[in-house]
């Protein structure tokens, strides 16, 4: 087993080419700051550019995937500067996950929430442990979704369903996302990583020339143009940042 040095995450590749890819903040639910978004856009750079990669596995160390922001390390931009630079970051892990050749295998553990669900919606084969959740607070504070899920998600569980995800921000469980077509499938909890692993091992077994286009042709074309969405979502999630009412709405949150 290969180990790579991240700050914020693990990432180790096993013998049969699968790279396994863990947030590693687990004392704060890998809530995502700065060095975490930068981290993951590297990682799986990394992967996607190592010939001894062959399939990518994402998921989270401890009790949860993804907990969203970080509101403990100031992750909200003072300036429109540094709220272009931080969206910028986070469209350039999206853009890493989905666009690159590397089938990815998502292990989406405990609570998946804003910026978290939104990379487990990147994930290719997205297995939900039967005890995640998941949910969008965004517009409820002012702010705009990101990772290209206004055009994964509708293409995923039709226009009406991502209006109700993305809007009403409701809270939903494994069974649930997979009634949806979010989650591919549910995994007991303790099986989750197992049950990634052998489908990840399954996908390395494949041609690579044909695996890898299908994963750009499907990315590019089952949804709607994915990067005119990237760009209106930077825009609108820049203009949510800087309104004085999303600061307000920030502190109330919990």
């Amino acid at each position: 087993m290969k180990s790579f040095a991240y700050e914020c995450i693990k990432s180790t590749l096993s013998d049969k080419g699968v790279r396994t890819i863990a947030l590693n903040r687990p004392d704060s639910l890998n809530a995502m700051n700065w060095q975490l978004i930068e981290d993951v856009s590297a990682a799986f750079n990394d992967a996607n550019a190592d010939p001894d990669t062959l399939v990518i596995i994402f998921t989270g160390e401890g009790r949860a995937f993804c907990a969203g922001d970080d509101r403990h390390q100031h992750v909200h931009p003072e300036n429109e500067a540094q709220a272009r630079s931080l969206v910028d970051a986070i469209q350039r892990a999206t853009e890493a996950i989905t666009f690159g050749a590397k089938p990815v295998v998502g292990a989406i553990n405990g609570w998946a929430v804003g910026g978290g669900f939104e990379w487990a919606i990147n994930c290719d084969f997205p297995i939900w442990g039967e005890s995640a959740k998941a949910f969008f607070p965004e517009v409820s504070l002012n702010l705009f979704v990101t990772g290209g899920v206004t055009s994964l998600l509708p293409a995923l569980v039709g226009l009406n369903k991502a209006r109700e995800m993305l809007m009403l921000g409701e809270r939903y469980n494994a069974d649930e996302l997979l009634k949806a077509g979010v989650a591919w499938r549910v995994s007991a909890d303790d099986q989750l990583l197992t049950d990634a692993n052998k489908v990840a091992e399954k996908l390395a077994l494949l041609p690579s020339l044909s695996l890898h286009a299908m994963k750009r042709v499907l990315n590019q074309t089952a949804s709607t143009d994915v990067n005119t969405a990237i760009s209106l979502e930077r825009e609108a999630t820049i203009s949510g940042f800087m309104d004085p009412e999303t600061t307000k709405l920030l502190k109330l949150f919990s």
